[in-house]
């Protein structure tokens, strides 16, 4: 079992997650490898969002699951991803755009023992 998880989330951002599935439904949550809103997680109706063949699943907040592209995991496997919320407008394809807060990433390198502990991913190729 993992001792640090992959991604997590801010208490805030956790409660928008809730405050969205109550309205749209189960969630999950793509980290966007930059094409619409840079970086950002982008927040969809899971029936919505077609899962690539690429995509890796880094882990749930709560009942989200959140994904993010195989080459964009590559680059970021090193790193425990943090679910973040701010004011403003994000991507207009982003569940949150209309209510005036935008999900953000945050991240932090793993230490050598976190690494240790990690479940491995298969490679995404």
């Amino acid at each position: 079992m993992e001792n640090t998880p992959r991604v997590k989330a801010t208490e805030e951002a956790l409660q928008w997650l809730k405050r969205l599935s109550d309205i749209h439904g189960d969630l999950i949550l793509h980290q966007s490898g930059g094409c619409c809103d840079g970086s950002a997680p982008m927040c969809y109706p899971a029936t919505d969002f077609k899962i690539g063949r690429y995509d890796v699943l880094l882990g749930e907040l709560d009942d989200v699951k959140v994904y993010i592209g195989g080459q964009q995991f590559k680059l970021w496997e090193h790193t425990q991803l943090i679910i973040d919320v701010t004011k403003g407008r994000g991507s207009g394809f982003s569940l949150e755009s209309p209510e005036g807060i935008r999900f953000l990433t945050r991240s932090r390198v793993f230490t050598e023992e976190e690494l240790k502990s990690l479940t491995p991913i298969p490679n995404p190729d």
